[in-house]
């Protein structure tokens, strides 16, 4: 920036630098979304992050929206609709922000 400075330019810079995990949340719900599964057999996410994943989507396993098995996810017929609520479980950085109280609409 320093030497866009020297030169007259204006030092501006849009956008947001992903991390690794950042990169892997991104695969995963960009999977989900097109494919309608995703799998994480080779991810190098840890036992414990896989593990937070595995719980929240266990209650869409029991309500017959995903099937879980092994190391994948796949979204059934039934969870077509509710697939932004699948990808939410994928999203660790949205739950680190997630506010106390609701402040925008639910996505169903």
């Amino acid at each position: 920036m320093v030497m866009q400075v020297h030169a007259g330019e204006i030092p501006i810079h849009r956008g947001h630098l992903l991390s690794e995990e950042d990169l892997l949340i991104r695969n995963h719900i960009l999977n989900l979304m097109t494919q309608m599964k995703t799998d994480w057999t080779d991810s190098k996410w840890t036992s414990s992050q896989m593990d937070g994943i595995e719980k929240r989507l266990s209650e869409m396993e029991k309500d017959e929206l995903v099937r879980l098995s092994g190391k994948s996810c796949e979204i059934t017929s039934l969870g077509r609709p509710f697939i932004r609520n699948v990808c939410m479980a994928f999203d660790a950085r949205l739950l680190e922000k997630a506010p106390t109280t609701q402040v925008f609409s639910k996505t169903v």
